[in-house]
């Protein structure tokens, strides 16, 4: 009985600490010519993600955040730039950007010039469809976007059990493509996003960890360019919008885990003497625990 007890706290420990092996997450994609080629597949993600959270600081534990530009205000979009973590701090959503290149923009709202980047190219905004509308996303000066996980409104490093992204005009099978690292910086998974070739196109693309992995960071590479050339001859000019992903929960610190575990490993040793005792002729038996 002893020995059951300490292997199942030995087991807790072990389901606290962040998962290494990583298991096969369930993947959501879609695409096609509108938002109504992908709704299915968003919709479905989002049930498996749970209800939706308000924008405010904190976790909530479970459920879902999400990101869908439009009340980005016009001073903070194109052709302005959007601070790397307005949507931890303006908007408490438990995300911070960075990027190799330049900046962060959200495209323009209809009857606000430039819309849907026509600030970069004035095709753009013949080739880009929102799906949820009017504002769509890009990194500028790079087709690279990192997203960190904080706890909302806060800089205490968080994890999530799933990220899902909606983008307009991939034409290539291989241009635009989201990873997963998890809490050690390890890649743990990768998929390309579905292509639909077409101008005003949309694709989706969602995963959700049921393994218990804790993703730290996701790296979206959104085309094979960054926004500024004309699409087309080899050249998959993409931009995104709407960001799904599992609610941010705080990552656990090791200090708080080194010290469960040795509360745990005393517990065992005690257990383990009073066993002893117990075994003996004429010792009490009783277990004070």
């Amino acid at each position: 009985m002893i020995k059951k007890m300490v292997l199942s706290l030995a087991a807790l420990i072990v389901l606290l600490l962040p998962a290494q092996a990583p298991a096969t997450p369930l993947v959501f994609q879609a695409a096609g010519p509108n938002a109504a080629a992908i709704q299915s597949a968003v919709d479905a993600y989002r049930t498996q993600q749970g209800a939706l959270n308000p924008n405010v600081a904190g976790s909530f534990g479970s459920g879902r955040r999400e990101i869908n530009w439009d009340g980005v205000p016009n001073n903070l979009a194109a052709p302005n730039n959007l601070p790397a973590n307005f949507f931890n701090a303006n908007s408490p959503r438990g995300v911070v950007f960075s990027t190799p290149g330049t900046g962060f923009q959200v495209s323009a709202n209809a009857g606000v010039a430039p819309i849907e980047f026509d600030n970069l190219n004035p095709t753009y905004s013949s080739i880009f469809t929102p799906f949820s509308a009017q504002r769509l996303f890009t990194a500028v000066g790079s087709n690279i976007l990192d997203i960190a996980f904080f706890v909302p409104g806060s800089n205490t490093p968080a994890f999530v059990t799933g990220f899902g992204a909606i983008f307009t005009d991939v034409d290539l099978a291989d241009s635009t493509l989201i990873e997963y690292f998890d809490l050690s910086d390890n890649l743990v998974f990768s998929r390309f996003v579905p292509a639909s070739p077409g101008n005003g196109s949309l694709s989706f693309l969602g995963t959700f960890f049921n393994g218990g992995e804790r993703i730290g960071r996701v790296r979206i590479t959104s085309g094979n360019s960054a926004l500024g050339p004309n699409d087309g001859g080899g050249i998959d000019i993409v931009a995104m919008d709407d960001f799904l992903y599992g609610e941010p929960q705080a990552v656990p610190e090791p200090a708080t885990l080194l010290l469960f575990g040795s509360g745990v490993a005393g517990l065992a040793a005690r257990l383990r003497r009073q066993w002893r005792r117990k075994s003996k002729p004429g010792i009490n038996t009783e277990l004070d625990v």
